[in-house]
């Protein structure tokens, strides 16, 4: 269930439709003296293609998911904490925001060694 939030513009309410997906049922009857005259059966479902196909809806004919951006998919996703934007996590932690500039605080950490240094 969607949580109540802060005031949003058109932009956010479009992310937030695309990010989770948005399904649309609707059955409408033209019936006259008990007779169904006309039957619309409607199904629409509104979302990024990366929703779509972390839940298996079909995609439209001649999506070749073959292509670079699909690779993509599998990586985790995570949030600018300054800016909000989206993008691949381990790219975040290691280089920061190229949109706003953020740090990761990782980046001032020292580096550590894989394997222990040898002592004579």
């Amino acid at each position: 269930m969607l949580a109540p939030t802060k005031s949003q513009n058109l932009a956010d309410v479009v992310e937030r439709i695309l990010d989770k997906g948005l399904v649309i049922n609707a059955d409408i009857a033209v019936s006259v003296a008990g007779t169904e005259l006309l039957g619309i059966k409607i199904r629409a479902t509104l979302a990024s293609f990366e929703t779509a196909a972390k839940y298996g809806l079909e995609l439209p004919s001649g999506t070749n998911l073959n292509a670079p951006g699909w690779k993509e998919l599998d990586k985790p996703k995570a949030y600018c904490p300054e800016c909000g934007n989206r993008m691949d996590e381990k790219r975040l932690l290691q280089d920061g925001c190229p949109i706003c500039g953020w740090t990761s605080p990782l980046q001032s950490l020292p580096e550590i060694r894989s394997q222990p240094e040898k002592y004579d």
